[in-house]
Formats: structure tokens, C-alpha cells, sequence
């Protein structure tokens, strides 16, 4: 198994579409990889930054926090910056999601594990209008890099 090039608290660069990067901070990931719970960031940044420049960002800071395939840092087009020194796990959650059927108008919290961001822990019905949630799903890097470059426009 090939050694995985992050782990909690690493700092990574997502480049976007149209240039530049966005920065991203992985706060969860499954035990074996592949999936990871990442918090990202703003505004867009024409090279990839410095550690020192990022190191101290915080998670209410960022402008998303998405569940994300790894295939980016893994084959190193997510340029992986470094480990922050100020990491502590309990300031970046694992946020609540929603799930939303749009036929019956229905929508569920969903929980993942704190353990593993690729394990349903439980679902629970909630009214359909709830905000300040995000959408539940799993970001491949190309959906990722997509959403934020429509963002840092």
C-alpha cells in the first residue's frame, strides 16, 4: 500500500480552473485513505503559499467543509504545503450535513463518524427548509476544484 502524502492537520493547495489555488486543511480521513474530511479556504492565491502563511488558518474561517476523494494529494496535483504545528483535532468538527429528496420533500441530518469521515453514523429527519448545513455528498478533486473556482471568482 502506498504511503499516503498527508494526515490531520495537513495543509494542501487546490488549484482552480482558471488559475491560482485555493487552501485546504484535511481534518478527518479514513483510516486507509481515499476519503477526507476537508475544510477550505479563500481568497484565491496565484501560488501555492507558504506554510507560514497558512498554518494558522481556522475552521470558522472557511468558506466550505466537504467530504473529498484523495486522489489529488495522492497523485500530487493537490500540492500538499505541510503539517500545521498549531493542529488540535477539537477545533475543526465534523459538521452535520444535509440530504434533501426533492420528490417527496423530505431531508435528513446526516452524521458521519469523527473516526472516518466515509462512515454513516445515523441519519435523523429534519424539515426540509433547514439551513446552514451543507449538502451531503462526496467531492471527487475535479468537483472540488470546480465549486471552488465558481466561489474565488
Amino acid at each position: 500500500m502506498k504511503k499516503l502524502p498527508y494526515r490531520e492537520g495537513s495543509l494542501f493547495a487546490v488549484p482552480l480552473r482558471e488559475g491560482g489555488y485555493a487552501v485546504g486543511v484535511v481534518a478527518r480521513m479514513a483510516p486507509a485513505g481515499r476519503i477526507i474530511l476537508a475544510y477550505l479556504f479563500g481568497p484565491k492565491r496565484d501560488a501555492v503559499p507558504n506554510l507560514a502563511d497558512v498554518a494558522q488558518l481556522q475552521s470558522k474561517d472557511a468558506i466550505k467543509c466537504l467530504r473529498i476523494g484523495d486522489l489529488g494529494l495522492m497523485n500530487g496535483k493537490w500540492p500538499v504545503i505541510g503539517d500545521s504545528q498549531y493542529w488540535k483535532r477539537h477545533a475543526w468538527p465534523v459538521p452535520s450535513f444535509v440530504r434533501r429528496d426533492d420528490l417527496s420533500n423530505r431531508a435528513w441530518r446526516v452524521t458521519y463518524s469523527d473516526s472516518d469521515p466515509d462512515k454513516l453514523e445515523r441519519e435523523e429527519s429534519v424539515t426540509y427548509e433547514i439551513d446552514g448545513l451543507e449538502e451531503n455528498g462526496l467531492y471527487g478533486c475535479g468537483a472540488a476544484e470546480l465549486l471552488m473556482t465558481k466561489l474565488l471568482k
